[in-house]
């Protein structure tokens, strides 16, 4: 059985109230979780998302938005790149704090087990 894919970006920031990493929802909020992120398919949805983060910075809702490659495979969202995968899934120093702690983090099959 194979798994369907589905790749494309999302947009990411830091929350100024605390600068925790946020990801963009379809609601048009910020979530902390990365599972509850649009991912945009296309460039029109890319501009659009990116636009939405643009406005939601210059009203000083989050800081440092920007899009990055990410996938969905069986409900989760993946970031492509090691750098993003690691601001989903909050500190690094210790898996007793953060998101790891909660159980919110991001899907990182190096640490599944742990």
């Amino acid at each position: 059985m194979t798994t369907a894919t589905e790749k494309g970006k999302i947009l990411t920031a830091n929350r100024l109230q605390d600068g925790e990493v946020v990801f963009l929802t379809h609601s048009g909020q910020w979530s902390e979780n990365i599972d509850g992120a649009v991912l945009a398919t296309e460039p029109q949805a890319q501009a659009a998302l990116e636009a939405r983060g643009k406005e939601q910075e210059r009203v000083n809702v989050v800081t440092g938005v920007y899009l990055f490659d990410a996938e969905r495979r069986d409900g989760h969202v993946f970031a492509t790149h090691i750098k993003e995968r690691i601001r989903s899934l909050g500190p690094t120093v210790r898996i007793d704090l953060g998101k790891q702690a909660e159980g919110k983090g991001g899907h990182f099959a190096a640490l599944q087990g742990v």
